[in-house]
């Protein structure tokens, strides 16, 4: 725990995959700032908590500095800033994030939050140049649809007013503008785009996706992450919002209901192994008697091994009889069987948009622990080519795993 000139700043962290007891990564910071009440921490929490949007209402009023990390693509940590921060009182360089996001409520008068704002451009200016600045023009929910584009644009020639009045150097900052909401998927869509910008390794993903779309015959596929749903890369067509909000409430629906199914192969069912103590052989049997329970889990395990070594035995070979040995002999083999990792499970699911006709098909597959693919595909190509598509999605799914390897890697070596 540090301290700052607002109070001591605490650290609430959420452990994924990506880093490990007693692992330090390096975190690309984003720095959230805004007046009391814009929405800061409803953003995030509703973004990366899996918050209701009816329950933000409910949330206090931030105090304190908090960070908050998130493991993606890449390592995330987020500064969830009081209203009274400045400059001078965040207590860290702007030079040591990467993205400032500034969230404005639409509804609220515009005079002192766009001043806090033009303080912290300025500042970035001489800091930290190459700085993202994203402004949120937050809560439009609240607006009918005319007022809430007249707001919009009110609010992004008041900046660029106030930025031209300070200097005219200003004039060629990239400054973003996003709408959103939290009530709909306007704010995973925003935020999307700034993550895009964080990603080194994204010309590679689409890429990826680029081929998976061609050799699969699918007219759009997102890599998202699964619990943000936020999508890390998209191949090179355009992003409709209905086709975005689609997946959005695809994944939301599997999220939601994916705990209640298993597969039988993946269960623990599976990994359970016999006990070691095996009756006496009888006396007029030379071959040892062995449990119903002990042959099938046994069985089960040959069965197993032979399909994850993907090698036909040959037809001709028959059964090696059963051998017996001393009950105080350990079973070597059963040992290293259990030592031998099980080929990790990817769980996957498809949703028909058109039952009555053929149209199309919205497909999931699990890439990594974080990462999930969903790509729309021609319902005639899903039903008839579904060997060839697992077979792209295996080889999608290396590259991504390479990627983020390679990106983790990149960052422990720092």
């Amino acid at each position: 725990m540090t301290s700052t000139p607002n109070g001591p700043v605490r650290t609430n962290s959420q452990t994924g995959s990506m880093a490990n007891a007693g692992e330090v990564l390096v975190r690309t910071k984003i720095l959230l700032l805004g007046l009391r009440r814009s929405g800061k921490t409803s953003i995030q929490q509703v973004l990366f908590n899996n918050l209701p949007p009816k329950e933000c209402f409910y949330l206090d009023a931030t105090m304190r500095i908090v960070k908050h990390t998130y493991d993606t693509v890449i390592p995330l940590e987020i500064w969830d800033c009081p209203g009274n921060t400045t400059v001078e009182s965040l207590g860290a360089p702007l030079s040591q994030f990467a993205t400032l996001i500034f969230v404005i409520d639409i509804r609220d008068l515009y005079n002192q939050p766009i001043s806090k704002l033009v303080e912290f451009i300025m500042a970035a200016y001489h800091q930290n140049p190459n700085l993202n600045l994203e402004v949120f023009v937050h809560k439009a929910e609240r607006l009918h649809e005319d007022d809430k584009i007249e707001n919009f644009r009110q609010i992004n020639e008041r900046v660029t007013d106030r930025l031209l009045d300070e200097s005219p150097e200003y004039e060629q900052l990239p400054l973003n503008f996003h709408l959103t909401s939290i009530h709909d998927h306007s704010l995973h869509d925003a935020f999307s785009q700034v993550l895009h910008k964080l990603i080194d390794s994204l010309p590679y993903l689409e890429d990826l996706l680029n081929v998976f779309c061609t050799n699969s015959q699918s007219p759009k596929a997102f890599l998202f992450d699964a619990r943000s749903r936020l999508y890390v890369a998209t191949d090179a067509s355009p992003v409709d919002s209905a086709t975005h909000n689609l997946c959005c409430d695809n994944l939301a629906m599997l999220n939601s209901f994916g705990a209640l199914y298993k597969s039988v192969s993946a269960s623990p069912a599976r990994h359970r192994f016999p006990s070691t103590a095996t009756p006496p052989p009888s006396a007029a049997s030379t071959t040892p008697v062995t449990p119903l329970s002990m042959s099938s889990n046994l069985d089960s395990e040959k069965q197993s091994e032979s399909t994850d070594s993907r090698t036909p035995s040959p037809l001709s070979s028959p059964p090696a009889p059963p051998v017996s040995k001393p009950l105080s002999a350990p079973d070597t083999n059963l040992g290293q069987a259990r030592k031998t990792p099980k080929e990790k499970f990817y769980s996957s699911a498809a949703t028909s948009l058109h039952p009555a006709t053929p149209g199309t098909t919205l497909t999931y597959h699990m890439i990594t622990p974080e990462l999930v693919l969903l790509a729309l595909l021609p319902t005639p190509v899903f039903e008839g080519k579904r060997g060839l598509i697992d077979y792209n999605v295996v080889f999608f799914r290396e590259g991504v795993q390479e990627i983020c390897s390679v990106e983790k890697e990149a960052r422990m070596a720092v």
